[in-house]
């Protein structure tokens, strides 16, 4: 029965040590922030073409943990995307979350009323295989607007 609890005890520990791993592997609001601000730094200096390959790397400097950029045209057409680069050149602005939010046009309306600002919605968390909470920072760049989010 010693062996049992013991056991018992020792899972608990390494599943309340997953879930510290799994936190300190998720970026955060700020530094979601500071990626999409690093991003639009990096256009200016490189050029579009050279930063949305940079963007849609998934080895470079703008994949951090869970964090990545993606970019968009204010019509909703792809043009990086640092998590999925099959999706770059598709129109996306149909997508839904969820609870049926479009999740795209949101992240335009967002970018042509304030020029930055926050989109929450559902999203399949390919750690957890759950859908969760998420949320991303949009901030537009003359006629597009790049994205960081977080999972909540």
């Amino acid at each position: 029965m010693k062996k049992l609890i013991g056991k018992i005890m020792m899972c608990m520990c390494l599943i309340g040590f997953q879930g510290t791993v799994d936190a300190a592997e998720r970026g955060t609001a700020d530094e979601a922030v500071a990626l999409v601000r690093k991003a639009i730094a990096y256009i200016k200096a490189n050029g579009r073409e050279k930063a949305f390959a940079e963007f849609s790397d998934p080895s470079g400097q703008f994949k951090d943990r869970d964090l990545y950029i993606m970019v968009y045209d204010m019509s909703g057409n792809n043009k990086a995307h640092g998590a999925n680069p099959k999706l770059i050149g598709k129109n996306l602005s149909a997508i839904k979350d969820a609870d049926g939010h479009f999740i795209v046009k949101s992240f335009i309306d967002v970018a042509r009323a304030k020029g930055h600002g926050w989109v929450d919605y559902k999203w399949p968390n390919p750690v957890s295989n759950a859908v969760e909470p998420k949320s991303t920072y949009v901030e537009r760049y003359e006629d597009i607007l790049l994205g960081c989010g977080i999972y909540k």
